[in-house]
């Protein structure tokens, strides 16, 4: 099959569950922004922080080792077996620790009047770090289908739960105060509805994918999980350095910012908007999902360094668009947030141009990957993690949570460059550096033209953007006239 059409075939079918997923999902944080005030959606964004480093951490670089091992074993149901049985006994530990030391982690984290976040938490963490292997697998046995299935099943009762406990429980209270969901409700909780209804809806995952945790052979081969622990490793470091490049200016805001500036207050005006960016991290996702087993499963082909270099072009010119769409439409987008957070909407541009460098990136780092090079990534990652912990630092105290959109995005700037010098070294492809620098100019000169058309009329203004990205659009159709046309032949031939 051609590699391309594979490629973006189950791009498209992950989309399902990732893009139109998440893009659902996202739908809870313009809810959020009406039902809780700044400070307390800053909880929200505080927490989910924590728990992005844990996952990272509970998970150890297992996914990326089983999808190594097991495409190139002869058996891969003993590398399933062995992953999943490591997974447990770890997750196991981690809940009971975290329940017995809850009180002590709540007082740590600032949160001393709510230890119970601690076990919700810990409950939610051990669940999906546990289920990272079954989803892997459902990726590398080319089952998407079933994947987006599950992942809908579990948006749509995280979706549902929100609802029932922050709207109509109250509402029912509201009309009848003596009824049954008093049994089940506590307006007392408050923000906590946002976490219980994760952990049922991930309960509720658990039970779905029991059928594929128990399709397994219960082999634990010790001297395999040496093997993938020592190729993990790496690949842990990165991913925890890798949020702390994402997450940890929303661990710093509440230690870093004056309690006379209101920090929790700054985060949650922050956590909104940096989710605003919501398009590009949903493109980014639904792609890693394809591309990651993609070019494990070709790692042979001759045809790879330009296969790689087509797809990162047209990796850069979709995520351009996606940018272009979303800043010279913002004033429409910020509708669907509450007025109260939209004072942060001067960090979006930066946040979108970081996670699209954060997207070449995850592209360009296949080198160290398939050449079981994976230290250079945690070099490169640490190096980043060190950028945006420094800058946080010096950045938070003197322009808040700016400081911290600034930061995101020099981090990511230098990880990719350092990307693609290393990988040119190692494992060279020839990305057509002019075209991708061209679109990128592109995209600026118009992303600057745009604050010319500030004090227009609005109908005046966005015919002009639109005017923007059908030039963008016309430039990319000319220069790749004949490509594109070589790929839907070669398409139709296959």
């Amino acid at each position: 099959m051609n590699p391309f059409k594979k490629l973006a075939s189950d791009t498209a079918i992950y989309g399902v569950s990732s893009i139109v997923g998440r893009f659902l999902n996202w739908w809870l944080v313009p809810y959020y922004s009406f039902m809780f005030l700044p400070g307390e959606y800053g909880v929200v964004t505080n927490m989910y922080a924590y728990v992005a480093f844990f996952l990272v951490l509970l998970t150890y670089g297992m996914e990326t080792s089983y999808f190594r091992f097991a495409s190139k074993s002869k058996r891969p149901e003993d590398v399933y077996s062995t992953s999943i049985i490591s997974l447990f006994f770890t997750t196991i530990s981690f809940i009971l620790l975290a329940s017995v030391f809850r009180y002590e982690i709540a007082d740590l984290i600032q949160y001393p009047e709510h230890p119970e976040y601690i076990l919700w938490f810990a409950i939610i963490l051990g669940i999906d770090a546990f289920t990272a292997i079954p989803f892997a697998r459902l990726r590398l046995n080319n089952r998407p289908i079933k994947f987006a299935a599950v992942k809908f099943v579990f948006i749509g009762f995280n979706i549902g739960f929100n609802l029932f406990f922050i709207s109509l429980c109250p509402r029912l209270l509201e009309n009848n105060p003596d009824s049954i969901i008093n049994a089940v409700y506590s307006a007392d909780i408050g923000v906590g509805y946002v976490f219980i209804s994760n952990l049922l809806a991930s309960v509720i995952i658990l039970i779905l994918l029991l059928p594929e945790i128990f399709r397994l052979s219960y082999k634990f081969d010790k001297k395999l999980l040496q093997q993938m622990l020592s190729y993990g490793f790496p690949i842990l470091i990165v991913g925890l350095t890798g949020m702390v490049n994402q997450n940890i200016d929303k661990v710093l805001i509440p230690f870093l910012v004056p309690d006379d500036q209101n920090p929790m207050f700054q985060l949650g005006i922050y956590g909104a908007n940096y989710k605003l960016a919501v398009l590009m991290n949903m493109f980014i996702q639904a792609f890693r999902y394809a591309f990651e087993p993609f070019f494990f499963a070709r790692s042979s082909s001759k045809d790879d360094p330009k296969v790689y270099a087509t797809v990162m072009k047209y990796f850069v010119i979709f995520g351009l668009l996606i940018f272009l769409s979303m800043v010279l439409y913002i004033d429409v987008i910020k509708i669907i947030v509450d007025s109260k957070y939209h004072e942060g909407l001067k960090v979006v541009p930066l946040i979108l141009m970081a996670n699209l460098f954060f997207g070449m990136y995850f592209t360009l780092s296949l080198w160290y990957k398939l050449t079981d090079k994976t230290r250079y990534g945690a070099y490169m990652a640490l190096i980043g993690a060190a950028i945006t912990l420094v800058l946080n630092i010096v950045l938070i105290p003197v322009i808040g949570y700016m400081g911290s959109a600034i930061a995101v995005f020099i981090c990511f700037l230098v990880m990719m460059l350092l990307s693609y010098f290393l990988g040119q070294k190692h494992y060279p492809i020839p990305y057509n550096v002019k075209r991708i620098g061209t679109y990128f100019l592109i995209g600026m000169i118009f992303y600057a033209l745009s604050y010319f058309t500030t004090n227009l009329s609005v109908v005046f203004k966005y015919l002009i953007h639109t005017t923007f990205i059908a030039l963008f659009l016309f430039f990319v159709a000319r220069l790749e006239k004949n490509e594109i046309s070589r790929l839907f032949k070669l398409s139709k031939k296959k």
